[in-house]
């Protein structure tokens, strides 16, 4: 009997030109000019490198050579553009903090929401070459007692490992969200890039989180799940 061709068939992931369609979409929600300025940027490379072959009396080579410099320009501030809208499109849910660590080259380890806590405050946990980082989002003053619970506890596990703790937010000495990966990667080297799997086994090996943590970004006004309640024997 032949095989029902439809029914086996695997969903096929978009293309690239599909991946860039929605991506510019997305972006145009809530960058209206964003077509204005790649345009802009195309054509102001593209005269600046072919004036610079009329200079040089070689204008062919530098023709070809202004096209492909006009396309990595624009690649470039598509690239930034399109990802400071998404970060806008999230900020201030509860959650977009994990969907900006996960951005992390690599080298990271991130695991989204390793404690929360009744009063909206949730606690990320990235580990590289820094060591381990542990990023809060949520009323300001909730997030600050949960970090330091949350760091005492993980000083006990890995008491050799530096550990950084950071607010992402847009209140006075939070970082913001479009920051965020910037502000991580750019933190002090510590440990070897073999010891980073070993640290993130040795955390995992802990259980450390008894409530249901959202694992992205949550709609404002939304509530934290409750634990679930011992069953009566």
């Amino acid at each position: 009997m032949a095989k029902d061709k439809t029914a086996t068939a695997e969903p096929k992931t978009p293309g690239k030109m599909r991946q860039i369609r929605n991506a510019y979409t997305l972006t145009r929600r809530t960058d209206k000019r964003i077509g204005l300025v790649l345009f802009a940027v195309f054509v102001g490379t593209f005269a600046a490198v072919l004036a610079l072959g009329f200079l040089l009396d070689v204008p062919i080579i530098f023709g070809i050579t202004a096209f492909f410099t006009a396309l990595l320009a624009v690649t470039i501030v598509f690239g930034r553009r399109a990802e400071r809208a998404a970060f806008s499109q999230i900020e201030g849910q509860l959650g977009a903090a994990a969907s900006a660590l996960q951005t992390l080259r690599r080298g990271w380890v991130v695991t989204p929401g390793v404690a929360a806590n009744r009063d909206m405050a949730l606690v990320h946990r990235a580990v590289g070459r820094p060591g381990i980082v542990l990023v809060g989002e949520g009323p300001p003053a909730r997030v600050a007692s949960l970090l330091v619970q949350e760091k005492k506890k993980y000083s006990r596990i890995v008491p050799d490992v530096p550990i950084h703790d950071i607010q992402a937010g847009s209140e006075e000495g939070q970082i913001p969200l479009r920051k965020l990966t910037r502000h991580v990667m750019k933190l002090p080297r510590a440990i070897r890039p073999a010891e980073v799997s070993t640290v993130e086994k040795r955390l995992k090996s802990m259980a450390m989180t008894s409530l249901p943590i959202p694992k992205g970004p949550m709609p404002k006004g939304a509530k934290m799940p409750r634990p679930p309640r011992p069953r009566s024997r």
